[in-house]
């Protein structure tokens, strides 16, 4: 987290890291401060990456995100996989995007998505990923796998389920139960295993 001006009592000059204390304008920092700053410097760090390895292929992490949903999408209709509609792939994506549908423009002109409407009811349109967006992201693959255990693969397996539960419980998608054990970290490898198969992560990655 940045400042706008210098803090006389901490000496911290424009655009340094402040530390909890100085971001809040009190003695100390309240530990809840001081998680939600570490949070910021991961999520920022970690994402850079990410944005890094997808400029090649001319990707913002969203449109990646989009295209890993239609990937994992499962259900198979009258033409193939069923697809699914801009609201159902925006309830899913990891970041919320004010326009959705300007993400699936740009993904359509360049052949990487397909939409069509649902044969059932025509006043809906699902979206496929094309044989050309597929192979865009069998590409990218191995590279983000490869971000991916570089930034995190140091932490161990356990802390990084330890890690996705306290993440989750955070973002109050975990158990409602405050005093369960923190180590017992079972409703975090069963999410970790569905997210997987939803997006096609090769086993043991």
């Amino acid at each position: 987290m940045f400042l706008l001006e210098r803090s006389p009592s901490s000496g911290y000059s424009l655009g340094m890291p402040q530390p909890a204390s100085a971001w809040t304008g009190r003695a100390s920092g309240t530990l809840e401060t001081e998680a939600f700053l570490s949070l910021q410097r991961a999520a920022d760090r970690t994402l850079r990456g990410v944005e890094q390895a997808l400029a090649a292929a001319g990707l913002s992490p969203a449109q990646y995100n989009v295209l890993r949903i239609l990937r994992g999408a499962v259900g198979e209709g009258p033409e193939g996989p069923r697809g699914l509609t801009c609201g159902e792939v925006a309830s899913r994506m990891i970041t919320r995007d004010p326009d959705v549908t300007r993400l699936f423009d740009r993904l359509e002109a360049r052949g990487l998505v397909a939409r069509s409407r649902d044969r059932k009811d025509r006043r809906v349109v699902r979206s496929r990923l094309t044989a050309e967006g597929s192979r865009l992201l069998a590409t990218l693959d191995e590279p983000i796998l490869e971000l991916h255990h570089r930034q995190l693969g140091r932490l161990g397996k356990a802390r990084l389920r330890l890690l996705i539960e306290l993440l989750q419980r955070a973002a109050g998608s975990g158990p409602a139960r405050a005093n369960r054990d923190p180590q017992e970290p079972a409703l975090a490898r069963q999410k970790e295993t569905t997210w997987k198969r939803e997006h096609r992560v090769p086993a043991g990655a």
